[in-house]
């Protein structure tokens, strides 16, 4: 995929199989994040049922791929289930990294509410760089429609799992209600939308 070509936020691309939800950095390559439909894409699952063990393979902050891999071979039943999907002819599917997620929340923000989480909002990954939110509305509800809160495409303004790691008990989460960035135990059942990642050409 070209990034010249590279459509407005919010954007079905159908060949993508999603929606296009801006530019993310795994390992020194840009990527299209592309957010999977919602009817489809999206579950409310625990992150693993075994919160007393450190998952090796999945602390990575942008590889969505590697952290989801990693998590589905050691049981996750999130993982398993994000790398079960086959949507729009796509199979690739996967849990969204924290960097990545974070930019879900920037890009495709369903209310307008104002922010309480304190320092969250970095994002080293995301092209441009992130910086944290302020408590004066830095991010605004989205202008896409569809993305709005009640539309059929809207993240559900509550906390969302990440696939990274926090620690042995816990995985990051993104909150799109308030937008803050924090951990939660692995066994809480969570919502998750399901992302793909497309190599950029020049």
């Amino acid at each position: 995929m070209q990034q010249s070509n590279l459509p407005t936020i919010g954007t079905f691309i159908e060949a993508a199989g999603g929606f296009f939800g801006g530019i993310v950095r795994v390992h020194d390559v840009l990527h299209a994040v592309i957010w999977a439909p919602k009817a489809q894409g999206e579950t409310k699952l625990p992150w693993h049922t075994d919160d007393e063990t450190e998952i090796a393979g999945a602390n990575s902050f942008f590889d969505s791929v590697a952290n989801t891999v990693a998590m589905a071979e050691a049981g996750s039943p999130l993982a398993l289930w994000a790398q079960g999907l086959e949507i729009n002819g796509h199979c690739d599917w996967a849990i969204p990294a924290r960097d990545v997620l974070e930019l879900g929340y920037r890009h495709l923000k369903p209310t307008a509410q104002e922010h309480f989480g304190y320092r969250s909002g970095d994002n080293p990954s995301s092209v441009p760089a992130g910086y944290p939110y302020t408590s004066d509305a830095s991010v605004q509800q989205t202008s896409v429609t569809v993305f709005q809160a009640g539309g059929p495409e809207a993240f559900d303004d509550t906390w969302h799992w990440s696939s990274t790691q926090y620690s042995a008990l816990n995985a990051w989460f993104q909150s799109f209600r308030y937008g803050s960035q924090g951990n939660s135990r692995k066994s809480c059942e969570g919502r998750a939308r399901a992302v793909r990642l497309i190599q950029l050409t020049d």
